[in-house]
């Protein structure tokens, strides 16, 4: 990108010629930035994304992953989506079409069930025959029994795997660095432009397969534990067996560009919260459930 007055060659975050002074026009606020806008209800939109075959993670290493359909969440759980489910909001920055954060893997886990029994969904998660975590203690050593059943039709975390090929754009995927765009103010708020806080989901633009925010805004909680990814051919992978740190991916408000890449991986103890982390929802496809 290069000035238009006086030619200088400029960075990616200029926003302002360091030589002529005058404002920066980028390239996404010169092209139609028009976008359908999200949707935002009580309960979340779900996409069905078609499987497929990608290389996970670093391009560097051939890591073939394979998936089946699935779906996912048009956008971040919001504050207004959480609290009619659990009934409170503990997000720091507050407004209802603000993503939810200052929740804990738990916290994700919880609504994830309780959602799917207010619609007569099958729960993916179980510790024993017990389905309703609402008062189980989020130090409780139960914690270490949950399963998940990817067969049920209920409101799950995605997978690892699942998030990164939804993020790059599916079977027909695109090579950018984050999720919709290689230009990163389009479809991100991140470090240097958020402005410290949280923004409503949908403001920026979807990727291609029509999900936001999957770079910035808020980083989310995936089911896995942390691990190194393998390097063999896998289908369907869920992490590790064992662990004590789950994922995160995408990166958030808070966050530098390379935090809020596809590719980066990062991970925090379940117990823990931040008003930069909160997650969104997936669905085994019922063809795959059948």
């Amino acid at each position: 990108m290069v000035c238009s007055k006086c030619g200088f060659q400029l960075a990616d975050n200029f926003n302002f010629c360091p030589i002529c002074g005058i404002p920066v026009i980028k390239a996404a606020q010169q092209a139609n930035t028009q976008f359908a806008p999200a949707k935002t209800n009580k309960t979340p939109y779900m996409i069905e994304v078609q499987g497929g075959s990608f290389l996970m993670g670093d391009k560097n290493v051939n890591r073939k992953v394979s998936l089946v359909n699935f779906l996912l969440s048009e956008t971040l759980i919001t504050q207004m989506q959480y609290e009619y489910v659990i009934g409170k909001n503990p997000s720091k920055m507050q407004g209802p079409n603000r993503p939810v954060e200052g929740v804990t893997w738990y916290d994700a886990i919880i609504y994830c069930n309780t959602l799917s029994m207010m619609q007569n969904l099958h729960p993916c998660y179980s510790i024993g025959n017990i389905t309703d975590f609402r008062s189980i203690d989020a130090k409780s050593p139960m914690w270490k029994r949950i399963l998940c059943n990817f067969t049920s039709n209920g409101y799950r975390l995605p997978t690892e795997a699942e998030w990164e090929y939804a993020a790059i754009g599916g079977k027909n995927n695109s090579p950018f660095l984050y999720s919709g765009s290689e230009i990163i103010s389009t479809v991100a708020w991140y470090g240097e432009n958020a402005e410290i806080a949280t923004h409503d989901v949908g403001t920026k633009a979807p990727n291609k397969l029509g999900f936001y925010d999957m770079s910035g805004n808020v980083a989310e909680w995936c089911w896995d534990y942390m691990g190194d990814l393998s390097t063999q051919h896998q289908t369907n992978p869920h992490g590790p067996q064992t662990g004590t740190i789950r994922v995160k991916r995408g990166g958030s408000w808070l966050d530098d560009p390379q935090q809020c890449t596809v590719y980066y991986r990062s991970g925090s103890s379940p117990i823990g919260k931040s008003s930069n982390l909160g997650f969104r929802v997936c669905r085994s496809s019922i063809e795959n459930i059948m």
